[in-house]
């Protein structure tokens, strides 16, 4: 997450608070590499109030493609590398 946030350009909220009873919503716009980007961040918390799940949607694809090859740059040479391996 640190590493993704290193890569947008800005982060412009929409929405950042309670999303039902357990949950977190975060809605912005932000862009890497000066394509624009649309995102949603759900945190689900457990009973004991820490982060469970955590859930991130980009969009639109053109911009996942984007953002996928700055990630693939920034972990170059590390074992991270390969989940963004095969990004066009």
């Amino acid at each position: 997450m640190v590493a993704a946030k290193e890569l947008y350009e800005f982060q412009e909220f929409h929405y950042a608070g309670p999303c039902g009873e357990n949950s977190f919503l975060e809605n912005y716009t932000s862009s890497v590499r000066g394509v624009p980007l649309f995102v949603i961040v759900l945190v689900v918390f457990n009973a004991a109030g820490k982060a469970q799940r955590l859930v991130v949607n980009h969009r639109p694809r053109s911009s996942v493609l984007a953002f996928s090859r700055a990630m693939f740059e920034r972990f170059a040479g590390t074992p991270l590398a390969k989940h963004w391996e095969g990004t066009p």
